[in-house]
């Protein structure tokens, strides 16, 4: 099969960073290359227009066309033309694409099928953070929905809080998020953990619960002032308080001491990011806004007991209480006592990673999850 993905974001060299989306994209296109497929990813909102292969991935960048007032206009029909033409030279069956912003409400093919799959919309976001959506954006991510021929979601909860916020009742079919278990396996012989230390590793930013952290450690640090935070990933400006650096107001948040026992290692190498998950005791994500977020089922993969937030699809990635904790993230006190519980108890530390890892293996591998798009796309093509 033929499959193109249309991205704002691909994690690639040439391209820049990437977020979750084109994480997941990267994931499920690798592993559905190594199923004998063949996959094309559009990347908009680029410099140029380029085409190269990556290790059998054809990668195309595609520069926004510049009108004012109407780039976004002629950037989707752009698209439209582009996806037309690949589909009439057969090197295209169908296409996906993200919810994020509703790139495709306005790209209307005139055979190619393209599917929405939800990783999380603007209007989903702004919600869970309790923040104010641009109409905008919101217009375009449900014109772009009820365009679509066929919609998936990463979880039920992301699915449902769609709907509901947009007024829809789309049937979603539900395809979480995989991971590559084979990539996030810890070299036993050369790592060794690191007793005590706790992983956030992500953006540091207002929505993943980053604000709660502190507050969450200095409870930590008074039963076991020997425990370490460790923070990896980009910092970025608090979109409430126009802060430039999230960073910045954490440190205000903790107390003297417990700042001693933070360290801050800002963005690293993708590559590093193992050895760091390796090294940690417990991995720690106390989001207030996901869908399905591949950072935790990278540190499942690695055997790691990990404390996060419970809302909605919290629970459709870790079942609280086998393969991990799952608490509110504004519960101070009880999620400091759920890392404590896990610090203490080298037991319990070693069940929980070891269940995720098997639940990674049996649910969520990129391979089951890649299969299970396939059949997915098949059926759309079929009707």
């Amino acid at each position: 099969m033929k499959i193109a993905f249309l991205t704002p974001e691909y994690p690639h060299a040439c391209i820049g960073n990437s977020g979750g989306i084109g994480t997941s994209i990267k994931n499920l296109a690798e592993s559905l290359t190594a199923l004998g497929h063949n996959i094309r990813i559009l990347v908009y909102g680029q410099k140029n227009d380029l085409v190269f292969d990556a290790d059998g991935i054809v990668i195309q960048q595609i520069k926004n066309v510049k009108i004012k007032g109407l780039s976004w206009y002629f950037t989707r029909k752009k698209l439209q033309y582009l996806i037309d033409t690949l589909y009439e030279n057969q090197e295209l069956d169908i296409v996906e694409a993200p919810d994020w912003t509703g790139i495709s409400s306005f790209i209307q093919p005139k055979k190619c099928p393209i599917i929405i799959k939800l990783h999380g919309s603007d209007t989903y976001f702004c919600h869970l953070d309790n923040r104010s959506v641009k109409w905008w954006n919101q217009f375009h991510e449900k014109r772009a929905l009820q365009k679509a021929n066929a919609h998936i979601s990463v979880s039920q909860f992301t699915a449902n809080k769609t709907n509901e916020l947009f007024g829809l009742q789309i049937p979603f079919t539900i395809i979480p998020n995989g991971v590559n278990s084979e990539k996030f396996q810890p070299d036993t012989t050369k790592i060794k953990i690191s007793s005590n230390t706790i992983l956030y590793f992500g953006t540091l930013i207002r929505k993943k619960g980053l604000l709660e952290l502190p507050h969450i450690f200095n409870q930590v640090i008074t039963m076991n002032p020997d425990a370490k935070l460790i923070l990896v990933g980009r910092d970025s400006s608090d979109i409430i308080t126009g802060n430039a650096s999230t960073w910045q107001m954490m440190q205000k948040l903790f107390t003297p001491d417990t700042l001693k026992n933070v360290e801050y290692l800002g963005s690293v190498p993708y590559e590093e990011i193992r050895d760091h998950i390796a090294k940690s005791t417990v991995c720690v994500f106390p989001s207030f806004a996901e869908a399905f977020p591949v950072s935790w089922l990278e540190a499942m993969a690695m055997g790691k007991a990990i404390v996060a937030s419970n809302i909605g699809w919290g629970p459709e990635v870790i079942t609280s209480g086998k393969e991990g904790i799952l608490v509110h993230p504004t519960a101070h006190e009880t999620y400091a006592s759920a890392i404590l519980d896990i610090l203490g108890n080298k037991t319990r530390n070693t069940t929980f990673g070891q269940n995720a890892a098997q639940k990674v293996q049996t649910v969520f591998a990129n391979t089951l999850i890649a299969e299970r798009s396939i059949a997915f796309y098949k059926d759309v093509l079929n009707k």
